[in-house]
């Protein structure tokens, strides 16, 4: 039997190696994008219930730990760690689901027109990470 080496996390939680290593190959992902005021309360509403088919496609294109924040003036704020962020985004660009959530979704944000959410996530660039 091998013994698995763990590390302790600064909240006294172990974290095996591997799973370790895992995330430190992860590319990590922030984007900013902004919602029209006028349409936060649905943008929200939406995101209680994405479409099941949409998730999965997300899990299985590498969008790992994703996560939206949205400021009251409708800054949103996105954030998904990934093995690669170019590969997620190709992959994601293959799927059905993922055209039609774009084209609902669309109407949501501030950006020149014709160009879907998902084009328009410009990662930001990381200056600090502990």
């Amino acid at each position: 039997m091998t013994r698995k080496e763990h590390l302790i996390g600064k909240d006294g939680s172990a974290e095996e190696l591997g799973s370790l290593e895992k995330r430190k190959s992860m590319e990590r992902i922030c984007f900013v994008l902004q919602v029209k005021p006028e349409r936060l309360q649905e943008y929200k509403e939406r995101h209680r219930s994405v479409w099941p088919e949409m998730l999965k496609a997300l899990q299985e294109t590498g969008w790992n730990n994703y996560s939206l924040f949205l400021r009251p003036d409708g800054l949103l704020v996105g954030y998904l760690e990934t093995p690669s962020f170019k590969n997620a985004r190709t992959a994601m660009a293959t799927r059905e689901v993922n055209e039609r959530w774009q084209r609902e979704m669309a109407d949501f944000f501030i950006q020149p027109d014709g160009v879907l959410p998902d084009q328009a996530m410009a990662p930001l660039e990381e200056v600090f990470h502990v």
